[in-house]
């Protein structure tokens, strides 16, 4: 059975008056399931307060829009108080405790991709929040809760009686949270639209790719991301991961078209992507992409390996160019000089292809 390629748009899954939370789901998009990718993304108002939570899964966040603080407890550490802003990624591994809060009047926007192969739904994340109306203190007894922290029954009972948010709250009133330390985002955070860039075409597009080396947790985490920027009209050569990863992307922003062929040379997908899609390609099947006028932007996640590997079809670090003419005169069924000029073309262009004169 052929499973629906289509992106798809985040589907909200509850809000407060301090902000929103959003997610991908199997039931819209099959591949999540069958890949065991997670995808969400939490808003955050002006003041909103993401309680602190953990998860199933590990994840690789990206904020898409604003800025912002998040507060990171790795297991057996000390808290980490990050400043966060537009074209941040942090790589929280299992186990991590976060929180989030926005400050600012622009909304904060983080993405959220991961792995749930050993989450409790596969193709989705569960959070287990510390605090809140669905946190874990209000199921414990007040005996358990009393005897765990060492609490009178009267404090036990107001602490939970207090749990009245759920997910999300906006902070009201003279409580100020920790301020971020900027030694803090030493090896837990990297800017992709400041860090230097892994492929710089003129006219074509760039890419910043997260690996072990420029932001180490990402080898906890078991994911590669990349940041690519494509310019208006410009063309993503067609390639695939050859290190059998599935490739989860999330449009940023601008618009395009897509095109994946898959077994037997059959094209699977050919649609338009925009801001807010999510779609991902399967194991060994080839994408490329063209950028509408405006550009297009993505961030995108590699399953099973944080140092990834792609084969390109086109350009001059193609395969083609790796073969023997006779090889390719033979595959192609094609003369001497046909061959000669498809080896001849795209000698200097390697990834992007600006648009033709």
């Amino acid at each position: 059975m052929e499973i629906d390629l289509s992106p798809q748009l985040a589907k909200k899954v509850y809000e407060d008056n301090g902000g929103s939370y959003y997610s991908w789901f199997p039931s819209d998009l099959p591949m999540l399931h069958q890949g065991n990718i997670g995808a969400a993304k939490l808003a955050l108002q002006k003041n909103g307060f993401a309680l602190p939570r953990y998860s199933d899964s590990s994840k690789v966040a990206y904020v898409l829009q604003g800025s912002g603080v998040a507060g990171i407890v790795l297991p057996e550490s000390e808290e980490k108080v990050v400043s966060i802003k537009t074209g941040d990624a942090l790589a929280l591994p299992f186990g991590v405790v976060t929180w989030w809060y926005n400050k600012e009047d622009t909304e904060l926007v983080v993405l959220f991709l991961g792995d749930t192969s050993k989450a409790h739904k596969p193709g989705e994340f569960t959070d287990f929040f510390l605090t809140g109306s669905n946190g874990i203190f209000t199921s414990f007894s007040t005996e358990f809760v009393s005897r765990a922290w060492d609490l009178e029954e009267k404090d036990a009972k107001t602490l939970v009686g207090k749990q009245s948010g759920k997910g999300i709250v906006k902070l009201e009133g003279n409580i100020s949270l920790p301020e971020p330390k900027p030694e803090h985002r030493n090896g837990m955070a990297l800017n992709c639209l400041e860090a230097p860039l892994d492929v710089d075409i003129k006219g074509g597009g760039r890419v910043v790719v997260l690996n072990t080396k420029n932001l180490p947790l990402v080898g906890e985490v078991g994911l590669g991301a990349d940041l690519v920027r494509l310019d208006g009209k410009a063309m993503c050569s067609p390639g695939f991961s050859c290190d059998s990863a599935l490739q989860v992307t999330y449009i940023v922003r601008g618009s395009g078209r897509v095109q994946v062929v898959g077994v037997d040379g059959r094209k699977v997908l050919e649609t338009t992507i925009k801001g807010g899609n999510l779609f991902i390609v399967p194991r060994f099947f080839v994408v490329s992409k063209i950028a509408d006028p405006d550009g297009l932007e993505w961030f995108s996640i590699i399953t099973g390996t944080p140092n990834p590997i792609f084969t390109h079809l086109a350009g001059s670090s193609s395969v083609w160019k790796a073969l023997s003419p006779t090889v390719l005169q033979a595959a192609f069924n094609v003369d001497s000089e046909l061959e000669q000029l498809f080896r001849s073309k795209r000698t200097s262009d390697a990834i992007f292809f600006p648009p033709p004169n």
